[in-house]
């Protein structure tokens, strides 16, 4: 039997506490609110998608400039 793994697992767990904090950053510049009680049951798809889709932008970025700077381009 395959043991199940869930998709939303983090590679570095330490890092969860700046990825939450870079959500609430995001959904800021966006004028989204953030429920203070953690449920995104009453989100709009494109609220949470737009905060998703910024925060996955900026990550990448983030991996880009780091490989520039590893390989010297």
């Amino acid at each position: 039997m395959v043991a199940s793994r869930s998709r939303n697992s983090l590679v570095v767990p330490r890092s969860a506490q700046a990825l939450e904090q870079l959500k609430f950053e995001v959904a800021q510049e966006l004028g989204i609110q953030i429920p203070a009680d953690g449920y995104y049951g009453q989100m709009l798809t494109r609220e949470t998608g737009s905060i998703g889709g910024q925060i996955t932008r900026r990550l990448v970025q983030m991996a880009e400039q780091q490989l520039v700077g590893r390989s010297g381009y």
